[in-house]
């Protein structure tokens, strides 16, 4: 009779502690898999047969489908004036292109050195290929050799001649 009861006892404390462990299910419709993939490629953007911008990634995602391309593993950027002249090059570490517009977008320690010198750094930074101007909310910092200029929001040509920030946070003059 003891065995009898030990043995229902210990049924009930294997039942009672079952654990029900269901896997996480993730339906494959909301995965986004890239149509193209390439790795240390560039793409070229053009307008009228002159080049506009010459990009380099160390990796490209193309997504056909919602009309946009993921650039990540480091982001190169070289911009050319209506002249067909280098103007500047941005440098990121990740970013994002529209498809239909040929906007560029680039995040995480962004850089863009004029040919003039001046230098401009932020956290997030926006081109309109409309009319290729480049502009961000975020905090900026301008060097170049005449001035040193903190503050949020920019719009700017590329070549970084003519600019205006937002908020002006801190502002120097230098003698270099």
């Amino acid at each position: 009779m003891r065995i009898l009861i030990f043995c229902v006892g210990v049924a009930c404390l294997f039942s009672a502690c079952e654990e029900k462990i269901r896997p996480e299910v993730v339906p494959l419709a909301h995965l986004k898999i890239a149509d193209q993939e390439s790795w240390n490629s560039t793409i070229r953007f053009t307008d009228s047969a002159r080049v506009r911008a010459v990009l380099w990634a160390g990796h490209i995602a193309v997504y056909s489908e919602e009309a946009y391309t993921l650039l990540d593993d480091s982001v190169h950027v070289d911009f050319f004036n209506d002249m067909g002249e280098h103007s500047s090059v941005l440098t990121a570490r990740r970013g994002r292109v529209n498809d239909r517009t040929r906007d560029f977008e680039a995040h995480e320690d962004v850089v863009v050195v004029s040919d003039s010198g001046t230098t401009l750094k932020t956290d997030s930074l926006f081109w309109r290929n409309s009319d290729r101007k480049i502009h961000t909310d975020a905090f900026v910092e301008i060097k170049s050799s005449t001035e040193h200029i903190m503050g949020h929001g920019l719009i700017s040509d590329q070549s970084l001649k003519n600019y205006r920030i937002s908020r002006v946070t801190g502002q120097a003059v230098t003698d270099e």
